[in-house]
């Protein structure tokens, strides 16, 4: 029997047994989907250096404030990476030494810049940052108003006397082709 015959939607319903191999599939897949979010959000936290309980919930908020420097888009406590890690590594630390957690972020914003901060502070050279996709977004509704206007405002375009007797030769093209 031919493939395409065998998964229809009408022999999937009949044949039980592709119905459950197709629920397998789908429940290791998810399985497979939750289990590696769940071991990148706790493998993030191992870092080898044991922190005291006092210190746990200043670091996990701490960390949760800081950019990782290769993924971009994640905080210190979510990211994999490597740089990351040590980083954290870092944090605990300085932490462990006594250092405030705005001492740990000036020296860390000293070395990577501001850009290690998840919520960089506004001023003159992140203001693009902040209020960039405001800028653009203004932008795109300024230039759509104005287009729309503009269309608005053209005249209708007259046909003169031979684009008229073309545009009626078309038509009656058209009309003898459907009734042929």
């Amino acid at each position: 029997m031919p493939l395409l015959t065998v998964l229809t939607p009408r022999s999937i319903r009949h044949d039980r047994g592709i119905l459950k191999l197709l629920r397998a599939l789908c429940a290791v897949a998810a399985l497979l989907i939750f289990s590696g979010t769940l071991g990148t959000a706790s493998a993030a936290r191992l870092d080898g250096i044991d922190l005291p309980e006092q210190y746990e919930t200043r670091y996990k908020a701490l960390i949760d404030q800081l950019r990782c420097l290769v993924c971009q888009n994640e905080t210190l406590a979510d990211s994999n990476a490597e740089l990351a890690a040590d980083l954290r590594r870092e944090v605990r630390e300085m932490m462990v030494k006594g250092k405030s957690d705005q001492e740990i972020t000036e020296f860390l914003v000293a070395r990577y810049g501001d850009f290690v901060l998840y919520n960089p502070p506004v001023k003159s050279t992140t203001l693009m940052l902040w209020y960039g996709p405001f800028a653009l977004l203004a932008l795109g509704v300024l230039i759509a108003i104005i287009t729309v206007r503009r269309r608005g405002r053209t005249e209708p375009t007259t046909l003169n006397a031979t684009q008229h007797q073309q545009v009626q030769d078309l038509l009656r093209r058209q009309d003898e082709e459907k009734n042929s």
